[in-house]
């Protein structure tokens, strides 16, 4: 899975989504990442797709001040969500929510790889607690 923890960036495909968001000057990369999962629907959510979407649900946690564990691994993201400034909206923020929602729902091939881990209940919890910064 290239995960070495069950925070938001503790995985391959997150360090790597997060490269791109860099040069960006607002949210609708994250926008348009949190939309990817949403238009799977009903059908098998691609690990990658979901892991990306947390990474982007993070950077709007972040982007309201309520930031998650600070470390090498975010410090480009924490480094820009600082410089760009940028607000989510209410559309923004409700989209974040229910593409969390659609990560830990199934069918989601994320959610049945942390499943078949001994560390699942934590990464179910992360998950929950970064909802919960997202807030409304």
């Amino acid at each position: 899975m290239g995960a070495w923890s069950h925070e938001s960036f503790g995985n391959d495909t997150a360090c790597d989504w997060c490269g791109p968001l860099t040069s960006e000057l607002d949210l609708a990369y994250v926008d348009k990442t949190l939309q990817t999962v949403l238009d799977t629907g009903d059908e098998d959510l691609d690990m990658d797709a979901a892991s990306e979407a947390i990474a982007a649900a993070e950077v709007i946690a972040r982007a309201k001040g309520r930031f998650g564990v600070r470390d090498a691994c975010s410090q480009a993201i924490d480094d820009w969500v600082g410089k760009v400034r940028s607000v989510p909206s209410a559309a923004l923020l409700a989209k974040a929510r229910a593409a969390l929602d659609r990560v830990v729902s199934e069918p989601s091939e994320l959610l049945e790889l942390w499943q078949e881990s001994e560390d699942a209940e934590a990464w179910l919890s992360a998950v929950a607690q970064l909802r919960e910064r997202i807030g409304s």
